[in-house]
């Protein structure tokens, strides 16, 4: 059985309804990737896991516990979040950022032992930061920042990862040096990885299971070869795509596509739905 699932989950904003009835499982020491449109709750559901935003009814399990019943330092033990717009990190060095992940592991005076050092120092080395462990923040690139922010959720030293768009902002080099630093974490120290994409090929060729969503709902769950299929791909995006292989990896790829026409411009699918039945939590 899996440590981390959701079950019968509706999650709004105010009256609007983003996720509604959503039963999902997350497989363990696998990577995870969501897909969808803009506006279809691949975010939301990701910040509802996490705790960062509460769901409305159903339930999220952890380890067979409801998130919601759980302490929050216990949680952050256990789960991992690099939002997609991570806050501004002015003024700290490299060091202080990551240091941040060990707040779960702190008493007292927050002040750092010995252990929190060593992994602090850990997490930059694995990440490939530890030369900037003293420099700014703010005086890296975009490709280095988002690998320091990953340093901070590995200093949390949780078997579960949550990244919302890890890739978004950075050239094609560093997008492929990130992917393929999470997949090296998952690979050598087994962790689950969970992470919203918006690159098609990049999710089919980094994850062990993908699920497809479309206005809060789930449209297919799967291998990258059950998912990435151009009915799958019609119905999610609305577009007529062709699926090849990836004489790299195997994996599929989607090679072109066209907006499609007729049947589908005319479909109006509203993300709003009434609340009023919903049982608040």
């Amino acid at each position: 059985m899996s440590r981390l699932y959701t079950d019968g989950l509706h999650i709004s904003y105010g009256e609007r309804l983003i996720v509604k009835d959503l039963s999902v499982t997350i497989p363990d020491k696998k990577i995870t990737t969501i897909i969808g449109s803009n506006g279809c709750g691949k975010s939301t559901l990701l910040k509802a896991i996490t705790r960062i935003i509460p769901h409305r009814s159903g339930s999220i399990i952890l380890d067979g516990k409801d998130i919601g019943e759980e302490n929050t330092k216990r949680i952050a033990k256990k789960m991992a979040i690099l939002p997609q717009a991570p806050e501004s990190a002015s003024g700290l060095t490299v060091g202080e950022l990551v240091s941040y992940g060990r707040f779960p592991y702190q008493t007292g005076f927050g002040r750092l032992t010995k252990q929190d050092i060593e992994v602090i120092d850990w997490a930059l080395d694995v990440t490939g930061t530890i030369d900037f462990k003293f420099q700014p923040v703010d005086a890296l690139s975009g490709g280095q920042r988002q690998r320091v922010w990953i340093a901070m959720a590995l200093a949390q030293e949780t078997e579960i990862i949550f990244l919302d768009e890890p890739t978004t902002y950075l050239d094609m080099a560093h997008q492929l040096e990130i992917l393929e630093l999470l997949q090296k974490l998952n690979k050598e120290q087994e962790r689950t990885i969970v992470m919203v994409l918006h690159d098609l090929n990049q999710a089919a060729r980094f994850a062990d299971y993908i699920i497809a969503l479309k206005v809060g709902k789930i449209v297919k769950t799967g291998t990258c070869h059950e998912v990435m299929s151009r009915d799958v791909l019609r119905k999610v995006f609305q577009i007529d795509a062709v699926i090849g292989e990836d004489p790299r990896t195997n994996k599929p790829i989607c090679i072109t596509y066209n907006l499609l026409k007729g049947e589908f411009e005319n479909e109006k699918v509203s993300p709003i739905y009434p609340t009023t039945a919903i049982a608040h939590r």
